[in-house]
């Protein structure tokens, strides 16, 4: 992929306000266990950060992917995990089907709001009993007059405490599982909505998570994104774009561990020699850094095939994948050159440690992202002889 002077641009305009408004602050909010969202989110929409590939008529930059594919690098720079992660579901999880698929109407009350940072979004798809198997939800959205009224929950929802509004899967009839769900644009403040806590998670502290009830919520149909039972097939374009996201987030988040790895390891002392001078240690910082670089261009691969409209379903799914795994394996790696410091809870690598292992847990998991590899495959039983060509 070839980068721009604009592309360059917005790198180093996100590194300086990462540096200034962001990790000055990252201590402060993983213990506080949230983050200012509203606050955060106005300043990044102040200066045009959370509508890049957004179109322009509702405050977006009217920018093609590649350049939310380096915003999403750049934030692998936030000392921390959940920031970044909220910051996505803002821009590339919660946002997308609104923005490519919404009305005008309904782009204007949800969509030009959160790209200005007025709003916080959060995406409503998980649920107790159906987090990576997105067709088995039970939430449901029934017709009564001109609305929908909503009943159910949502489990893990980034944001949640939080948002606005809520980018919401229901069930909107009894056909078959992946023609009966609606996306819907609910107002967190609609009658019948309750956050019904928020949850204690093993990391991602600064970001907040939230379960939520719905009990008879009412809405205007007009809060539908698109067409009835469509939705199912509009999340799943929606993924692609969140699984390529994760893996362009975790490429300078990961090179950020290796290089503060190195920095202690150098200063380290163990039997008279600091503990990078071993070559164990050396060796393995370079291959993990090898692998790294072999992800980034696969993702810069992904883009530009999507750029170019083709369905990188596959290719996004492989680039989750290995992101996922990488990012356990640089942590663990990593943590264990630390010693005994790398236990300890102060360290950026045991917070990188607790960080990346939802990695490959939210947005699918690692066994849903091998699923539809061998479903490409054909691998799948029953699948035989129906290998999907690029």
């Amino acid at each position: 992929m070839q980068f721009t002077h604009e592309h360059e641009e917005l790198r180093r305009s996100l590194q300086k306000f990462i540096a200034a408004e962001i990790n000055p602050h990252v201590d402060q909010w993983e213990r506080e266990q949230i983050f200012p969202a509203h606050a955060l989110f106005k300043k990044m929409g102040d200066l045009g950060f959370l509508g890049l590939n957004k179109p322009v008529e509702f405050g977006g930059q009217g920018l093609d992917y590649s350049y939310a594919i380096v915003m999403a690098e750049e934030l692998g720079a936030i000392n921390c995990g959940g920031i970044p992660m909220a910051i996505g579901v803002q821009t590339d999880m919660a946002t997308p089907a609104l923005a490519r698929f919404g009305s005008d109407e309904l782009r204007r009350e949800f969509l030009a709001p959160s790209i200005a940072g007025d709003y916080v979004a959060c995406l409503g798809v998980s649920e107790v009993g159906a987090g990576s198997d997105v067709a088995s939800i039970k939430t449901t959205a029934r017709r009564d007059g001109d609305d929908y009224v909503i009943n159910g929950g949502k489990m893990w929802t980034t944001n949640g405490t939080q948002a606005d509004w809520i980018c919401l899967l229901a069930n909107t009839s009894d056909g078959p599982v992946h023609l009966n769900k609606t996306l819907i644009c609910v107002p967190m403040k609609t009658k019948g909505v309750q956050v019904a806590r928020k949850l204690d998670k093993m990391g991602m502290h600064a970001s907040d998570t939230a379960q939520i009830f719905f009990d008879d919520v009412r809405v205007p149909q007009k809060n539908r994104i698109g067409e009835e039972g469509k939705g199912f097939t509009y999340q799943m374009l929606q993924f692609q774009e969140e699984r390529l996201w994760a893996a362009a987030r975790a490429l300078k988040g990961n090179e950020r561990i290796i290089n503060a790895t190195i920095d202690y390891t150098r200063g380290r002392m163990a039997f008279g020699r600091p503990i990078l001078d071993n070559q164990v240690v050396h060796f393995r910082l370079a291959e993990l850094q090898t692998e790294i670089e072999l992800l980034r261009s696969h993702v810069y691969r992904c883009c530009e095939l999507y750029l170019a409209g083709q369905d990188v379903t596959k290719l996004a799914s492989m680039a989750k994948l290995k992101a996922g795994r990488l990012s356990r394996e640089v942590s663990d790696s990593c943590l264990q050159y630390w010693g005994g410091m790398g236990f300890m809870n102060e360290t950026v690598v045991s917070r990188a440690y607790r960080d990346t292992r939802l990695s490959s847990i939210g947005g699918g998991a690692d066994e849903i992202m091998l699923t539809i590899l061998a479903k490409y495959m054909g691998t799948l039983p029953g699948t035989a002889n129906t290998r999907k060509k690029e």
